[in-house]
C-alpha cells in the first residue's frame, strides 16, 4: 500500500453545494511511499530503480501519460474562489519549492467552460496529468477532453457517476458513505431498509446506492421515499416532509385506527371516555415495515423537524436504527443533544487520521482546514508519488493495494470508482464514538 506523506525540501516524510467535491468527514492521511502493488518497492531517494507492476488481468487499457508537469484546476475566481484557494494551499504541501514536476495551476471560474478552457492550456502546455477540476458539472466537461489526449484526472467531485477509466473523482462519494453505513446496520441484525430522501441529486444518488447495497447483502428491495427541497435555499416542505413520512412508515395502516379511537372516546367528554382514552393511548403500535431507516438530510434544523415526525408515527429507535450521510459528522456535536438521534450511525473518515495533515495545514496557513482539503491534498501527493515510480499511467494509479491517505485507505479502481474504507460512528450524547474503525486494507470484493 502507499502513503501519502508531506514533503519537506525534497524528502518524503513517513495526504454536499451541487455534488462539488469530498463532502468529506475528515470527512473527505498519511503517506510514505512503502509498495506499488505486488511484490516491494523502494522508498523513493534509495537510487534503486522502481518500475510501475503490470496492470492485472482484465485492466483497462493503459492511459496516462508517463510524464510532463500536473495540472491543477481550481475555480480562483467567481463565487467558488475561497474553496479554490484551499484546494490550492493544501495541494502545494505535497509540492516542495524547486521540486519537479511542478504545479501548473489553472483558474476555472467554477464553471464548466472555465474548465474546458483550463484542460486545454493546460494539455498544450504539455502537462501530463490534471487534478481536479471541483465540481461535476466541470469534469464533465474536462473528461472528454483529458481522454482526447490520453491524460489521466484525479477530480475533486464525489459525483461517482463521472468515473471512467481515465477519470478518478475522489471525493467521498455518497455511494461510498450508503455502503459502509447499510453493512453496519445488516451486521446488527437491521435488513428491511428505508429510506427518506431529500429529491435532489443528492438524495436520488444515495437512493441508487443503498438499492444497490440492499441487492448486494441479498436484502429486500428498499423503500424509498423523497420529499421536496427548495432548489435556493435546500429547506423541505415541512407540511409535505411530515406527510411523506406518514405514507412511508405505512401508518395508515399500523395506527390511524388507535388515533381515531382516541379522539373519539375524548371527544365523549365523560369521565369514562377519558379513561379509555388512557387505556388506548398505552397501546402498543405495530412496528413499521423497516428497522432500518437511512435519511439524507444533514442541517440540524431539518433533522429536528423530522425527528419530532419520527416518533408520532411510531417509528422509534432502536427498533428501527437510523442512518445517516457522512456530513453528519460536521454537524455531529449538534446532532448529540437530540434523543431520537442517539444511537444513530453514519459512516465517514475518520478524523484522527488527519491530524497530521491538518497540523501541517494550521502552522503553514495559520488556520484550521476544511475537510475538503483533504481530497486536494491526497490528489498532489498521489501526483507527485506517481511522477517518481512510472508516471501517470493507469497501471501505476490502479496500483491493488491503494493509498493510504489523510481520510484513509482508498484503492483507484479500472473503471474510474474509488473504494475508501471509511469507519462508522454511533450518534451519542457526549459526541460521536466509532463503533467501526475504517479498515487498513480494502479488495475490491470488501
Amino acid at each position: 500500500m502507499v502513503r501519502l506523506k508531506y514533503l519537506r525540501s525534497s524528502i518524503p516524510l513517513s495526504c454536499t453545494l451541487a455534488l462539488l467535491a469530498c463532502a468529506g468527514q475528515s470527512p473527505s492521511q498519511q503517506n510514505n511511499f512503502s509498495s506499488l502493488g505486488p511484490g516491494p518497492i523502494s522508498l523513493p531517494g534509495t537510487g534503486q530503480a522502481i518500475s510501475a507492476p503490470p496492470g492485472p488481468p482484465g485492466a483497462a487499457p493503459l492511459t496516462g501519460k508517463t510524464s510532463g508537469n500536473i495540472a491543477l484546476l481550481l475555480p480562483l475566481t467567481g463565487n467558488l474562489a475561497p474553496v479554490g484557494q484551499i484546494l490550492e494551499n493544501a495541494a502545494k504541501l505535497a509540492f516542495p519549492d524547486n521540486s519537479s514536476p511542478t504545479l501548473d495551476i489553472r483558474d476555472t471560474g467554477g464553471t464548466a467552460a472555465g474548465a474546458t478552457a483550463a484542460a486545454q492550456a493546460a494539455i498544450t502546455a504539455g502537462d501530463g496529468l490534471i487534478l481536479g477540476p471541483l465540481t461535476s458539472a466541470e469534469t464533465q466537461a474536462v473528461a472528454p477532453i483529458a481522454q482526447a489526449a490520453n491524460i489521466n484526472v484525479l477530480a475533486f467531485t464525489n459525483d461517482g457517476a463521472v468515473a471512467s477509466n481515465w477519470v478518478w473523482p475522489l471525493g467521498i462519494t455518497p455511494t461510498q458513505q450508503a455502503q459502509r453505513a447499510v453493512q453496519a446496520a445488516a451486521n446488527g441484525g437491521h435488513t428491511q431498509l428505508a429510506a427518506l430522501l431529500s429529491d435532489d441529486d443528492f438524495g436520488h444518488h444515495l437512493a441508487q446506492a443503498i438499492t444497490a447495497e440492499a441487492t448486494a447483502l441479498s436484502q429486500p428491495n428498499p423503500n424509498i421515499a423523497f420529499y421536496p427541497v427548495d432548489a435556493t435555499t435546500g429547506q423541505p416542505d415541512f407540511n409535505q416532509l411530515g406527510q411523506t413520512i406518514d405514507s412511508l412508515s405505512d401508518f395508515a395502516d399500523r395506527g390511524q385506527a388507535i388515533e381515531d379511537e382516541i379522539k373519539a372516546a375524548n371527544a365523549l367528554g365523560t369521565a369514562a371516555g377519558r379513561e379509555k382514552a388512557r387505556e388506548l393511548q398505552h397501546q402498543q403500535i405495530p412496528p413499521p415495515p423497516f428497522n432500518a431507516l437511512f435519511l439524507s438530510a444533514f442541517d440540524p434544523n431539518t433533522l429536528a423537524e423530522i425527528t419530532t415526525f419520527l416518533p408520532y408515527y411510531a417509528v422509534n429507535p432502536p427498533q428501527v436504527q437510523l442512518l445517516g450521510p457522512a456530513n453528519w459528522a460536521s454537524v455531529a456535536a449538534k446532532l448529540s443533544s437530540n434523543p431520537v438521534l442517539n444511537g444513530a450511525l453514519y459512516a465517514a473518515a475518520d478524523p484522527a487520521a488527519a491530524a497530521a495533515f491538518d497540523a501541517k495545514y494550521q502552522s503553514t496557513y495559520g488556520a484550521a482546514p476544511p475537510p475538503i482539503a483533504d481530497v486536494a491534498f491526497d490528489a498532489a501527493a498521489i501526483a507527485k508519488l506517481a511522477a517518481g515510480n512510472g508516471g501517470y499511467t493507469n497501471a501505476v494509479l490502479n496500483t491493488p493495494s491503494g493509498f493510504t491517505g489523510t481520510d484513509g485507505v482508498l484503492v483507484l479502481q479500472p473503471n474510474g470508482q474509488v473504494l475508501r474504507a471509511l469507519a462508522v460512528f454511533q450518534i451519542a450524547p457526549g459526541g460521536p464514538v466509532i463503533t467501526s474503525p475504517a479498515p487498513t486494507t480494502i479488495s475490491p470484493s470488501s
